[in-house]
């Protein structure tokens, strides 16, 4: 499985698009046009280990709801995940047993030079 899960708005998961230089094997998805499913959460979560580590933080959404201030299980990540596409950690790359979670700039330079030895 080769998967790019990225919001087609989002300046920075341009960047970052733009940065790895994906090959035609790797399926892109935009969230915001295409929700993640059930399936698709739960494949993450099995890669990650947590649903937490799968969440965006620093997401309006999250704020707004002050969701830092409770104290949230990994069913409620789950739920959140499911909900609202600004949820996820993005981009996610997805390349066979490989996963690279969120633009933080050590995960895109892991991911990009992953990629350049594929």
């Amino acid at each position: 499985m080769r998967l790019f899960y990225y919001l087609s708005s989002c300046d920075t998961c341009k960047r970052i698009l733009n940065e790895l230089k994906l090959k035609d094997t790797i399926t892109q998805i935009d969230i915001k046009k295409n929700t993640l499913t059930t399936a698709q959460v739960k494949d993450l979560h099995k890669r990650v280990g947590r649903y937490e580590d799968l969440i965006n933080k620093r997401a309006q959404l999250y704020k707004q709801r002050n969701l830092k201030e409770k104290n949230l299980s990994e069913q409620d990540y789950k739920t959140l995940l499911l909900e609202h596409y600004t949820f996820l950690k993005r981009p996610v790359l997805v390349y066979e047993e490989h996963i690279f979670v969120g633009n933080a700039a050590k995960t895109v330079a892991e991911a990009k030079a992953f990629l350049d030895e594929q």
